[in-house]
């Protein structure tokens, strides 16, 4: 595969053979790929913080932050600025190389905006990737975050077009598809993926994959999320995914956006290190790294340089 061969014409028909393929077949593909795009024992370390929790008017059914579930999360005021570089100060130390930062918003007021284009201004002035994630955004406030220096903005798809409607009601499926659209015409990167768990089937598995990948351009970073089901929530009580078919995830996101960084986002704290291993043979090259995110446990940071370091995998601060 050559830069030439990147696809955005993937069927669904296509994608799950390859959700179907013997699981060695599947990973030594994925791997195969990963080693033409990416230094096969190298990991990208991004934190996030939670600048403003709770109080979402969304119905998002997997959200703690959602005002529409009782959850045990409050609703915060806006961290300062200089709470953000505190926080950024002690990530870098701890080798995280991109600062995210995080507010429970439907779309983002002109006065909140104002601060949080401050903070990535002063996080950037760190010599940290800047990245936020604030909802809906539209073109000129997409452009405000890239005079201010954002590197990238997440904002995930969250599952396939048809299961879409099972889990939120309170916006459509094309106002995210028009926000990531904003900021690409912004010129800012961006972070769009999904979570798995959700009672979604393996064809809507297949359908987030699809939307990321036949993108005009592929997403730089595709968070997959393992859904950590928090009390209150409607999917509290769901079946937990099956290891295996996780992984199979990420191997197909790494085989359909080889350029991609594919992250192992939250979730980790319910896997196993055998179980991160070999998502990152299937191709994951990024994880969100530090004890929180945003309201639900990450694995210890000490945890996760042991088990890095037991992998052999060096991290982009790290000299091989």
């Amino acid at each position: 595969m050559t830069k030439s061969d990147i696809r955005h014409n993937w069927s669904l028909n296509e994608v799950m053979q390859l959700l179907s393929l013997p699981f060695n077949d599947l990973v030594y593909q994925a791997q195969t790929i990963h080693r033409q795009y990416h230094d096969s024992n190298k990991v990208q370390l991004s934190t996030l913080m939670n600048i403003k929790t709770g109080g979402c008017p969304e119905d998002c059914a997997y959200c703690p932050q959602s005002a529409h579930y009782k959850t045990g999360v409050d609703a915060t005021k806006m961290a300062s600025v200089d709470e953000v570089v505190q926080q950024a100060t002690q990530a870098k130390k701890e080798g995280a190389t991109r600062f995210c930062m995080g507010a429970a918003w439907r779309q983002p007021k002109k006065k909140d905006l104002d601060q949080v284009a401050e903070m990535v201004a002063a996080v950037k002035a760190m010599g940290m990737e800047t990245c936020v994630t604030l909802g809906m955004l539209d073109q000129s406030q997409a452009e405000q975050l890239q005079h201010a220096g954002l590197d990238y903005y997440n904002h995930n798809l969250d599952t396939s077009p048809e299961y879409y409607s099972e889990i939120i009601s309170t916006r459509d499926y094309q106002q995210r598809l028009d926000t990531l659209e904003h900021v690409r015409q912004a010129g800012i990167n961006v972070c769009s993926g999904g979570i798995i768990g959700m009672g979604e089937g393996t064809q809507d598995r297949a359908g987030l994959l699809i939307s990321l990948a036949n993108m005009p351009k592929h997403p730089q970073s595709v968070p997959i999320n393992l859904l950590v089901k928090v009390e209150g929530t409607p999917v509290a009580d769901n079946d937990a995914v099956d290891a295996i078919d996780f992984v199979r995830i990420i191997a197909v996101a790494r085989i359909m956006m080889p350029c991609s960084m594919v992250r192992l986002s939250a979730g980790r704290n319910d896997m196993s290190d055998e179980m991160q291993a070999l998502c990152f043979l299937a191709g994951a090259n990024s994880i969100f790294y530090g004890e929180k995110l945003l309201t639900t446990d990450n694995p210890q940071l000490r945890q996760d340089r042991e088990l890095l370091e037991r992998l052999g995998i060096t991290t982009s601060q790290q000299q091989h």
